[in-house]
């Protein structure tokens, strides 16, 4: 089986600014970074025999979908070791993403966590791997920075993890229409 994750990657000057961040507290802090590149997760990882239903699905889903917006302001946490950036979808994410959960829920082969699904927490994850020990640290050197983009969903992008370089690859990325 291989294993996935559905993402809308991020661009432009918030990506440069998430990356920037993201080194300056790994550098400082002495932590290690994810192995995703800025994006929303759509659909958590997942293992999977054939990835091909959910590429149709995905396919046929942007076919008519637009872009959304979304604004990206704030920092917040999950416990005390998930430290991400805060992201206010629009009304027109909201229901993109609830569409799309619908449309995945029809394929049979694919798993659900609690935490997925219709009321998923909208995030940029900065830091989130053994964090616990210096989340205190982190978290108040991350507040200081000023943060606010006006972004956009313009892609679901599949991304598969490459278990002998043990990073995350894109596999195929699906545009959104303007």
């Amino acid at each position: 089986m291989k294993r996935y994750v559905i993402v809308s990657l991020l661009e432009g000057e918030e990506k440069k600014f998430h990356k920037s961040l993201v080194k300056e507290v790994c550098d400082k802090f002495n932590v290690r970074p994810q192995k995703l590149p800025m994006h929303i997760t759509l659909k958590a990882p997942f293992e999977i025999e054939s990835i091909d239903e959910v590429e149709k699905t995905t396919e046929k889903f942007v076919e008519n979908r637009k872009s959304c917006g979304i604004e990206i302001k704030n920092y917040d946490h999950f416990r005390d070791n998930v430290i991400f950036m805060d992201i206010l979808p629009s009304k027109e994410a909201l229901e993109l993403h609830k569409e799309y959960y619908l449309e995945l829920k029809e394929i049979e082969d694919l798993n659900w966590s609690n935490n997925e699904g219709e009321s998923i927490k909208f995030h940029c994850t900065l830091v989130s791997r053994r964090i616990s020990s210096k989340f205190k640290d982190i978290w108040n050197h991350v507040i200081e920075k000023e943060i606010f983009f006006k972004s956009a969903i313009s892609n679901i992008t599949i991304m598969e993890y490459n278990f002998y370089k043990n990073i995350w690859e894109v596999y195929k990325k699906f545009y959104l229409n303007d």
